[in-house]
């Protein structure tokens, strides 16, 4: 089946809000296997969004519209809709008695306009908001399924995974199964070019790649009469694509990050582990505190922005600084080396570069990061040279910083794969 996506709102038009809905009900779709060929934005405008919707179900199987729905004049979505599909509103007792328990709860006053989000299309599937107050709507009118979803993130996503996902996936018979491989520290065009042979004439599964910061990851898709099925036709593809990239498939289990990976090598090694940042300022750190358990590894974090900063918190020598600058991997190894040291820490990992826009030379241009990790008294260091602005090139060297300490633990565990990954 194909849907298409429509989002409303003249404030995404204007790019006052950036349009994530779209990128996630897209991929949502694709791991169910629904073929998406249109997407489009409409702004708060009945006639303009009239037309979007009876373009969209001239050609389209699923259509998914996200945002107008609140109580607003300029919430037009469902009253749009119902008139183009020729269908009349009718109040839902149900959510006006949702609507009034969710003010009363928090002691509000109901204006007479948050009534209007109790109206829905005649004879439609009502989805319950169990974060807001505008219900979801669901219309079946000639074969056709008009998804109506509010548009806050916070309210659409629950929404979806919770009532429009199960509607969908009961449209067609069999199901979708899907399972990530997640690789780190190899460029989308390599990887595409290492199976190009896998992904020519493919059909059931399929894989599709998708490219996170300083991580790929392929989705390789099922579809079959029941799970167990769809299990048994990925496996050997899931199986092939571990076998080809190695230590460098970091987790299949769609839960796993990049970071809870290096935090479960450290933890499985029992090695304590400290930082010591300079460009990144403490991002490094942040992502892996955000793993749950690393209070126990964890033993302090470093950030050295300046020259004064490094020599007396992590014992960089005033003559190497001289001498090779604060960006250059001779600095970055005795920064990991120092906060080692203080920290009595078995790891140290630590980073030190020029973010930009200012202070590159010819030598040593915007974008340079030199990486060092100590893992257990050896040290390795490298350098890189990342592009695009200065919070790209922050994310990109913490991003590569988790790959290269990743790599370090596992040639100190003596292993390229680790623990018991989930197929």
């Amino acid at each position: 089946m194909t849907v298409e996506i429509i989002c409303v709102g003249t404030e995404l038009l204007l790019g006052n809000i950036v349009n994530t809905n779209a990128a996630y009900l897209a991929e949502q779709c694709a791991g169910l296997g629904l073929s998406c060929y249109y997407q489009s934005v409409v702004g708060d405008n009945k006639a303009r969004l009239t037309e979007s919707v009876k373009t969209a179900v001239g050609r389209s199987d699923i259509i998914l519209i996200s945002g107008g729905l609140g109580p607003t004049q300029d919430d037009l979505t469902k009253e749009t809709v119902a008139e183009a599909l020729g269908i009349p509103l009718v109040t839902d007792e149900n959510t006006r008695q949702r609507i009034a328990r969710y003010f009363e709860k928090r002691g509000m006053e109901i204006t007479d306009n948050n009534w209007k989000q109790a109206q829905v299309p005649e004879g439609c599937k009502v989805l319950e908001n169990e974060n807001g107050t505008a219900p979801g709507m669901i219309l079946s009118v000639g074969g056709h399924h008009i998804v109506l979803m509010p548009g806050p993130p916070g309210e659409l996503r629950p929404m979806f995974e919770n009532h429009v996902r199960p509607y969908l996936e009961a449209l067609e018979p069999g199901v979708i199964f899907s399972q990530t491989v997640k690789i780190c520290g190899v460029s989308e065009s390599k990887i595409e070019t290492d199976i190009e042979d896998l992904l020519a004439g493919q059909d059931n599964p399929t894989i599709a790649p998708y490219a996170r910061l300083g991580e790929v990851h392929l989705r390789v898709t099922a579809k079959a009469a029941d799970e167990k099925e769809a299990k048994k036709l990925i496996k050997p593809v899931v199986r092939e694509l571990k076998a080809r990239f190695g230590g460098d498939v970091y987790s299949t289990d769609k839960d796993m990050t990049l970071e809870k990976s290096v935090v479960e090598l450290l933890l499985a090694a029992n090695l304590t582990i400290t930082t010591a940042e300079s460009c990144t300022g403490g991002m490094l750190a942040s992502r892996l505190i955000n793993v749950a358990g690393i209070s126990e590894i964890y033993k302090s974090g470093y950030v050295t922005y300046s020259n004064k900063a490094k020599r007396h918190l992590l014992g960089v020598k005033k003559s190497t600084l001289t001498k090779y600058g604060a960006v250059s991997e001779k600095v970055a190894g005795e920064m990991a080396r120092g906060a080692a040291m203080f920290a009595k820490a078995d790891v140290a990992v630590a980073v030190s570069g020029i973010a930009g826009p200012d202070g590159g030379t010819k030598e040593k241009p915007v974008g340079l990061v030199c990486i060092a990790c100590q893992v257990c008294g050896k040290l390795t260091v490298k350098e890189y040279l990342f592009s695009g602005d200065r919070a790209k090139v922050r994310e990109s060297a913490t991003a590569c910083a988790l790959t290269q300490l990743r790599r370090c633990l596992l040639e100190y565990c003596g292993t390229r794969t680790f623990g018991k990954d989930k197929e």
